[in-house]
């Protein structure tokens, strides 16, 4: 956190993934009293400051009280959002972590200002500190930038260049929904199978948890770690056959594609 110590965050938009990054920080010792959020829809607000984060309504606000500022709105009103709070955030660090929206797009929309903007690709799991985040830097921004950008995460962060976001988001950004959507298959053919639904779940999510988790601390090639569990004429290798003749790693590739593929759209 040291890249981030003594500086105060604000956040334009405070919805899921702005929530997720502010209760990711509390989670980690940053005291409320360095947060701050902006949001147009009372809920938001209200969610922020449950947490003892001061809230208002004008992004203009959030961008003169802080050191760094979090833009965290849809794609479609990143920039209005900026346009509008711009002379506020005059010498001041901007982290994007909107899918899609390039830097050079944040910023022509922050001119004439001198704003520094490092732009990031991170998903849910900041909630709980095991975020996967991509990071790339303007040109105007410096290492320090870039090292408070990464403070805001805790988990895998990376530096990539900007052409490689898009990549990112449709890995490790929308990565989370394909997961869940693993877990929650797993722990229906769980119940099919005969085991209770509460059974069930932990049992599918902790199988995923403690397998990326084998996965990363060994090193080890995802093909090899397979290999160690599929004995000869066993169950597993009769599982990853009708894995196999229903399409699922092509599905798994076809996601990311087209993940990829609409954020590539969006960047336009």
């Amino acid at each position: 956190m040291s890249a981030l110590d003594g500086k105060k965050i604000g956040f334009v938009g405070a919805g899921a993934m702005a929530t997720a990054i502010m209760q990711g920080l509390l989670k980690r010792g940053v005291d409320a009293s360095r947060l701050m959020a902006s949001d147009p829809y009372a809920g938001c607000r209200e969610r922020a400051a449950a947490s003892g984060i001061a809230t208002t309504e004008s992004n203009a606000a959030v961008a003169a009280a802080c050191d760094v500022i979090v833009v965290a709105v849809k794609p479609g009103v990143v920039g209005d959002a900026l346009r509008a709070l711009a002379p506020s955030a005059n010498g001041k660090l901007v982290v994007s972590i909107a899918a899609g929206v390039t830097i050079g797009a944040i910023e022509a929309a922050l001119e004439p200002w001198d704003v520094r903007v490092v732009r990031t690709m991170p998903n849910t799991p900041c909630l709980v500190g095991e975020a996967a985040v991509g990071v790339a830097r303007g040109a105007r921004a410096t290492d320090a930038d870039a090292a408070a950008a990464r403070g805001l995460f805790a988990g895998t962060v990376v530096d990539v260049p900007e052409k490689l976001l898009n990549a990112v988001t449709a890995v490790s950004g929308s990565g989370p929904a394909y997961v869940f959507l693993f877990v929650e298959a797993l722990a229906d053919a769980g119940v099919r199978a005969g085991l209770p639904r509460d059974v069930a779940l932990k049992l599918a999510a902790q199988t995923v948890k403690g397998a990326a988790a084998m996965q990363l601390e060994t090193g080890k090639h995802p093909g090899v770690l397979k290999d160690q569990v599929c004995s000869p004429g066993g169950t597993t290798i009769a599982g990853v056959e009708a894995l196999e003749k229903n399409g699922f790693r092509f599905a798994a590739m076809s996601a990311v594609a087209a993940a990829n593929a609409r954020a590539d759209d969006m960047s336009k």
